[in-house]
């Protein structure tokens, strides 16, 4: 059993125009947020997300509703209307889970919450648990990856070795695995996040020397690498990448590719040219809303 590392959370709801509902995320990812939710009420978007209290404090709310303010007047969108309240752990648990339900991405996967029972189908089922760690396939970057890995691992991209750089949940280690490679490398560094990945290989019976997840980040993987990797993984906030583009080289061969989500569609043009510094190409850039995918390769 999970032992609860966080006691009380604030639960936060934003009724907002449909129009500002990346936004909403992406503020919410920037500043750490755990379990992030949205459905549909009437002609708005009703989003719900957790913080836990020990990080994140009164003040830390306020200027939550302050951005999201200033967010709407900048769009020129109405102002979205935010409530916030402490939950604790039992009742942040039961929130979050009750708007999540299994979802078909691609061709080939199928996610589904591990409290839910596994349907009957033909797609490879990646059964999830995320608890406090960052990737339900819910949102649209972690969409884009688990959609570039099934093109990326159809035919000759069997039995590659993959590099899982902010592995949150594991959601993409083990799609990739279930898809076909041989072994990922997670790292996360947020130890739930470590502990959530491995929690979720067990549940997907996958062996711990096929997925093997550590804390730490790019320095962890070059530490510990026997040899490159065929794949990188990198599903987090675009400046993080940003300070990893440098290293990646590092554990990346001449026939290396990479899948690296994350950014804003207008943040694209910076990571590709940081990227076309450090010798990488973008072959292709996949959008979802605001948000993009870059699929690239050596050059």
């Amino acid at each position: 059993m999970r032992k609860a590392l966080v006691k009380n959370w604030w639960d936060i709801q934003v009724l907002c125009d449909p129009a500002l509902e990346d936004t909403v995320f992406w503020r919410f990812e920037l500043l750490g947020a755990k379990g992030t939710s949205s459905q549909r009420k009437l002609s708005q978007r009703l989003i719900h997300t957790y913080f836990p209290q020990d990080t994140f404090e009164l003040l830390d709310v306020a200027a939550v509703a302050l951005l999201m303010r200033q967010d709407a007047l900048c769009a020129r969108l109405p102002i979205p209307q935010i409530s916030w309240g402490l939950i604790d752990e039992e009742d942040w648990s039961r929130s979050w889970k009750q708007y999540w339900h299994p979802q078909e991405l691609g061709d080939r996967l199928l996610i589904n919450p591990a409290w839910l029972p596994t349907p009957k189908t033909d797609r490879k089922i990646i059964k999830l648990d995320p608890g406090a760690a960052f990737g339900t396939g819910a949102h649209a970057t972690t969409q884009l990856c688990l959609e570039s890995l099934e093109m990326r691992l159809d035919g000759v991209g069997q039995g590659a070795i993959i590099a899982d750089i902010g592995c949150g949940s594991g959601i993409l280690s083990i799609g990739a695995l279930l898809l076909g490679a041989k072994c990922a490398y997670a790292v996360d560094t947020d130890p739930l996040a470590v502990q959530v990945a491995a929690e979720n290989r067990e549940m997907n019976g996958l062996p711990s020397d096929r997925l093997v997840v550590q804390q730490g980040s790019l320095e962890q993987l070059i530490a510990t690498l026997a040899e490159p990797v065929d794949g990188i993984l990198c599903n987090i906030l675009a400046e993080v990448i940003l300070d990893l583009i440098p290293q990646m080289g590092e554990i990346a061969k001449p026939t290396t590719w990479g899948i690296l989500s994350g950014v804003l569609l207008e943040q694209s043009k910076l990571v590709a040219d940081t990227l076309e510094q450090h010798g990488w190409v973008v072959a292709t850039l996949w959008r979802r809303q605001d948000w993009c995918c870059l699929n690239i390769r050596r050059s």
